[in-house]
């Protein structure tokens, strides 16, 4: 077997084996209040004319789908998890008040990071961000959230199809997985088309990447759960989303 063979493998294994529909001990349930750095009130920065700063989206050298300002001074990552209920309810809680309330505003910039926590399901669904206009990433990951068990749902109810997919040439294993999953149709009804989320998984190349970079950044900065954030390279200890507010606004995204 291939190295590619066996991380692939390695890969498919772990996800048939997560309790996709629980949170494990990886996936943080909770934290104690939110702490952080601590400055003076920022003032807003306009976005380019016509537009929103959670319109404006970038890569970045992480691996990362950064929204907002990018030269913000208060600047906000997640390391997190697409198939993770505490990720999930970040996002219900919290993406339309930060997005509306601090990315618009200029003064805070958001970092998504994905994490596998589930092996290769969460590579399956981060690899379609990542092969998605790089613009619609962030709000396809709140989808993906706000519709948990519809995604998940599919992979645990379908091993013997998941087992059949393994078996197949990586250039197709992923792809036979996804339509398993039925995440081609949850793409497709959300402009991603079948053929697009197709070719792109196909790419196990680029899906070997990103599983390495994600990896290796998570080993990097010490992410031992999710979702973990980092505020202005601070790790917090939160991950609740007023816990998260409390910290942006005591790092200045305040207007007094």
């Amino acid at each position: 077997m291939t190295t590619l063979s066996r991380r692939f493998h390695s890969l498919t294994l772990a996800a048939l084996a997560a309790p996709l529909a629980l949170g494990l001990a990886a996936c943080n349930s909770g934290s104690a209040d939110g702490t952080g750095t601590s400055g003076d009130p920022v003032e807003n920065v306009a976005p380019p004319a016509g537009t929103t700063w959670s319109e404006t989206a970038t890569r970045t050298p992480e691996g990362g789908w950064l929204v907002g300002n990018p030269d913000a001074p208060i600047k906000l990552v997640e390391y997190g998890s697409l198939t993770c209920p505490a990720c999930a309810l970040f996002s219900t809680e919290g993406s339309a008040k930060l997005h509306e309330e601090y990315i618009d505003t200029g003064r805070v910039s958001y970092e998504f990071r994905t994490v596998l926590i589930h092996g290769v399901v969460d590579l399956l669904l981060s690899r379609v961000l990542e092969c998605a206009p790089v613009e619609t990433a962030v709000p396809l990951a709140d989808q993906v959230w706000a519709n948990l068990d519809q995604v998940t749902g599919p992979f645990q109810q379908n091993q013997a199809a998941l087992e059949q997919a393994i078996a197949l040439p990586e250039n197709q294993r992923f792809a036979a997985m996804a339509q398993v999953g039925q995440l081609d149709q949850f793409f497709a009804a959300r402009g991603i088309s079948t053929e697009q989320t197709q070719a792109c998984l196909a790419d196990s190349a680029a899906a070997t990447a990103l599983a390495t970079k994600s990896q290796d950044m998570s080993t990097q900065d010490g992410v031992t759960g999710t979702p973990t954030f980092f505020l202005n390279g601070t790790k917090l200890d939160s991950t609740r989303w007023a816990e998260v507010e409390g910290a942006l606004q005591r790092a200045g995204a305040r207007t007094e």
